[in-house]
């Protein structure tokens, strides 16, 4: 029977599918799975199920003698040298797809969050501050009618504007790979140089994936362009914002406020961020409602059986080593 290692518990019907097939180790610890851990697992399994959270590089993909297919509880598979895999013939999975509403409700959430400082009031009414309705007590912006830069146009990106025009917003949108005009026209978004986003959009919005290119995507001198009242959203992956120089700008007021769902650093969050009211921060939730991390799970395992069957997986990073 074929083995496989999986380096965290998953919601069902996940590992149920995968140990009606196979002889299943599942990691019971809580929080990333160390190199060393990975390493002493990896060598005599046929597949391996991990998590953004595990690096699999070179090392550990040399080490898996029998590994035949790297399934990634995912979307974003930065966490993967693929480059390693595609060179040894193993697949590389993913979760696309089933996540895309559900965090583009969260990043919705947080811009709503940030421009109404709903997080910030929160903590004042919980420590006994609030003793009235007062004219002045933490005013915020308005989001209906204003302007939105969505800085990275895929699903979760086009979903952002699905959303933005209930509350009439103007979209502004860039992408490094624009697609047809169709899509734009459908959902009343405007191509933008990413320059003229970052000067005129009230409220901005990334969905990038992390690659060299992508890094400190946005950085002193882009922030620099923003209005004073503008917020502006991550829940792509952390390392596309410079958290230093975001840090100096919510706090010198050179931009009004932020909602991060991911961090440079993670797990670790910046302190000089951490120590900000005009920021929310939120533990990577983008995908956590119990019905998508469920699909996730399912998609997961499937792509998986698919490989270790022989087969073609729904989703694979490299399909050219099937060829």
């Amino acid at each position: 029977m074929k083995r496989v290692y999986v380096t965290r518990r998953l919601p069902d019907p996940g590992l149920p599918l995968l140990i009606e097939k196979y002889n299943v180790v599942v990691r019971t610890a809580d929080g990333p799975i160390g190199k060393e851990e990975l390493l002493e697992n990896v060598g005599e399994v046929d597949g391996l199920l991990c998590l953004l959270t595990d690096t699999v590089d070179a090392e550990v993909i040399a080490a898996g003698k029998k590994l035949a297919c790297i399934s990634n509880y995912a979307v974003g598979f930065n966490n993967i040298d693929v480059a390693a895999a595609t060179k040894r013939g193993i697949p590389v999975t993913n979760t696309p797809g089933v996540l895309t509403d559900t965090t583009a409700d969260l990043a919705f959430a947080l811009l709503m969050c940030a421009a109404r400082r709903v997080a910030e009031s929160d903590r004042f009414t919980r420590a006994g501050k609030f003793i009235g309705w007062d004219p002045m007590l933490h005013l915020g912006y308005d989001i209906h009618g204003k302007t939105l830069g969505i800085i990275g146009f895929g699903k979760i990106g086009r979903a952002i504007a699905k959303r933005a025009s209930g509350f009439d917003m103007n979209v502004l949108y860039f992408d490094a790979f624009r697609d047809s005009t169709q899509d734009e026209a459908a959902l009343g978004a405007s191509f933008a140089p990413i320059e003229s986003i970052f000067k005129q959009a009230d409220f901005i919005t990334l969905h990038v994936p992390l690659m060299e290119e992508t890094r400190h995507l946005v950085g002193r001198d882009e922030l620099r362009m923003m209005k004073e009242t503008a917020v502006l959203v991550n829940t792509s992956r952390g390392p596309v914002v410079d958290e230093r120089a975001l840090a100096a700008s919510l706090r010198d007021g050179v931009i009004a406020a932020a909602g991060l769902d991911v961090y440079e650093d993670e797990p670790a969050v910046n302190p000089l961020l951490a120590e900000l009211d005009n920021v929310v921060l939120a533990a990577h939730i983008g995908s956590a409602s119990r019905h998508t991390r469920s699909l996730m799970a399912k998609l997961a395992a499937e792509n998986l059986i698919a490989a270790l069957s022989g087969k073609r997986p729904q989703y694979i990073v490299n399909p050219e080593v099937l060829k």
